[in-house]
């Protein structure tokens, strides 16, 4: 199937935008959205495997998907729930293996923070996930989308998930623009509109919308020809098009990737790369995460 972008599609007179229609047609769209997505996902959902895993499992899909493309994580995650089937097993390990079986995916402070919300599951939750979302958002690394998602996930809760997939879903189809680069109080409120709405359970309705946008309405290059929604959404006349993604090449985060790669190996007495200077960032700020630890030779605490 070949993408295409919305450029291609001639220009429309533009459309009321559903903030500002009156609530009757705002439903009537709301109602479309629900339908056709659901109806999408059934026929072209992906078989990943935390979506029949344990609490446990849901939980470290959440952790290890978060700004990691879902190709990169499917390895990591079979690895880690492999060598450690429960937050207990975890916890009972260091957090220098957890960061080193984290490997290449990116953010590793996300690996410190997962053997440290393990430790807590471990020692305040009887050694299990947590259902409750204000339980949840009192562990490290864990906010507002990964609380919601794991409580409707893993356990069927009620919640609003919303990630970036479903942000851009809503905010272009709904009111024709792009999301703002952090969540706002007003992509809240759409959020929470369209979940009392919608008349599947929250977890089915926020996996097929999470699939929608990351399969569908892309960030970069948005099936607009193929999609199913094209006929209601307020986005497609517009021919916008979205910014690239951030650089990697040459920044602090190269820097850092490359210490914790060595020191994935063992230990080391110092690391061979081009800018000094960045070089001692990385090594600070990795000091400073907690990633690496300083005694006779660099290693991972």
């Amino acid at each position: 199937m070949t993408a295409t972008v919305c450029k291609a599609f001639p220009r429309r007179p533009r459309r009321v935008r559903v903030a500002d229609a009156p609530a009757a047609a705002r439903m009537a769209v709301m109602a479309h959205l629900d339908r056709i997505v659901t109806e999408w996902f059934a026929e072209h959902r992906r078989d990943l495997p935390w979506r029949t895993s344990t609490p446990w499992g849901v939980y470290v899909s959440e952790i290890m998907l978060q700004q990691t493309p879902v190709v990169r994580v499917l390895p990591a995650w079979h690895e880690w729930l492999r060598r450690w089937p429960t937050p207990a097993a975890l916890a009972d390990d260091t957090p220098g293996e957890a960061i080193r079986a984290w490997g290449r995916l990116g953010y590793p402070r996300r690996a410190k923070r997962l053997h440290e919300a393990a430790v807590i599951m471990r020692d305040r939750f009887g050694g299990e996930v947590p259902a409750d979302e204000a339980d949840l958002l009192s562990l490290p690394g864990v906010g507002e989308y990964t609380a919601a998602a794991v409580a409707a996930f893993a356990y069927g809760r009620d919640a609003v998930v919303v990630d970036v997939n479903v942000r851009r879903l809503l905010v272009r189809v709904l009111t024709g623009g792009d999301p703002a680069p952090s969540f706002t109080a007003a992509e809240r409120t759409l959020a929470a509109e369209v979940h009392a709405d919608v008349e599947v359970p929250a977890a089915l309705w926020a996996a097929a919308a999470m699939e929608f946008g990351a399969l569908v309405c892309t960030a970069r290059n948005p099936d607009c020809a193929n999609c199913p929604l094209a006929e209601v959404c307020n986005w497609v006349p517009t021919g916008q098009r979205t910014s690239r993604p951030q650089a990697y090449e040459g920044t602090d985060r190269q820097a850092r990737g490359a210490v914790l790669a060595v020191l994935r190996e063992g230990p080391a007495d110092a690391f061979e790369w081009p800018d000094a200077e960045q070089l001692q960032r990385a090594l600070d700020s990795l000091l400073a995460d907690g990633l690496i630890v300083r005694e006779r030779q660099w290693s991972l605490p």
